[in-house]
């Protein structure tokens, strides 16, 4: 079964992680997968990858030089205009998305969300033969809210071997090459609204006790540099986009992720994975993965909430959390419900 998963991306962001991370290990299963990215700088790293896995790689200038002869193709975006040339290519698109179908911003901003996700983007999904998506609730929001037909839920995986908790002594090791001295909370997310890293600024403002490593990079990073200036926070350090991600898991005590937008969030199965407590938002997506009080803790986002929740989290917490994503959000088990998805679908015709 050929199938061909088609981008539109020229740098790497989540979708492109997820086609490196699913693609050989679909193969595994007896798929054939074969992937289409624009000829861009941006994405060499991830097509290099898929190719050292044995990934047929189709570095496009023209839709027209990709090929007819497949089974299946499974289309992702990052510019609903996009959608549009996709589909006069091959009518018959399925699509995997991977968006924020819903941010819960205040003061009626999640509605003009809301609204503004209807008008660019469920055009797109209501013409597709069939939509995956990466989160239980994803699917049902799409189909109730948004009636959108024939939703597929496929949940993110995480590596568990890359992501662990530490050895004895690890821990301790890589506090010292981070050069952290007092207890730390790592801030994984990129510079964006819907992230709402005011909250972070002003919880670590509640915690000067506390080191915050904020990494990531975005449209507001400047912004939030500014402001942690004005804010006088010594204790928040702005580490931009890293390679290192399991061992900053493995260094720190804590994560908080005080955000207004997912679907399925990797940087909260990637810190359960390496058996830290998760302090994030009581969003549907975040509440899928954690049980409050169990495996995390889900808190509004109010800074003296986040920082009593942070004073209080509980190393049991990350152990739950290991022990629920080892169970039910591995890579593999992620490409075991793809590979069947796909499978279904292929044969419905």
């Amino acid at each position: 079964m050929r199938v061909l998963f088609l981008s539109d991306a020229r740098r790497i962001g989540g979708s492109e992680v997820y086609l490196r991370e699913m693609l050989p290990r679909v193969k595994a299963l007896g798929l054939s997968p074969e992937a289409a990215l624009p000829e861009a700088e941006g994405t060499l790293p991830v097509r290099r990858a898929l190719e050292a896995a044995g990934i047929p790689v189709h570095a496009y200038r023209d839709l027209e030089a990709l090929p007819e002869a497949v089974d299946l193709v499974v289309a992702s975006a990052w510019y609903p205009q996009s959608y549009r040339r996709f589909f006069a290519r091959y009518p018959r698109l399925v699509l995997l998305v991977h968006d924020q179908i819903e941010v819960f911003y205040p003061l009626g901003g999640r509605y003009l969300y809301r609204l503004g996700y209807r008008l660019l983007q469920v055009p797109n999904l209501r013409r597709a033969r069939a939509v995956l998506t990466v989160s239980r609730w994803a699917a049902r929001w799409l189909e109730r809210v948004h009636g959108v037909k024939g939703v597929h839920a496929v949940p993110n995986g995480v590596d568990v071997e890359r992501f662990r908790p530490p050895l004895p002594g690890e821990k301790e090791a890589l506090k010292g090459r981070y050069g952290l001295k007092r207890p730390a909370v790592l801030v994984p997310a990129r510079m964006s609204p819907e992230k709402n890293h005011l909250a972070v600024l002003l919880t670590a403002r509640l915690l000067p006790q506390v080191d915050f490593l904020l990494v990531g990079t975005g449209e507001l990073l400047g912004l939030w540099r500014r402001a942690a200036r004005l804010l006088g926070l010594e204790n928040v350090r702005f580490l931009g986009r890293r390679e290192d991600m399991p061992e900053l898991y493995r260094a720190v005590d804590a994560v908080l992720l005080p955000t207004l937008g997912e679907n399925q969030s990797l940087a909260t199965l990637e810190a359960m994975a390496s058996g830290l407590p998760v302090v994030t938002t009581p969003i549907p997506a975040q509440a899928e993965l954690i049980q409050d009080g169990l495996t995390g803790r889900l808190v509004p986002p109010w800074p003296p909430r986040l920082a009593q929740a942070l004073r209080e989290a509980s190393p049991g917490l990350g152990k739950r959390a290991r022990a629920f994503v080892e169970a039910t959000h591995t890579l593999d088990q992620a490409a075991r419900r793809l590979a069947a998805t796909l499978k279904r679908l292929w044969e419905e015709g």
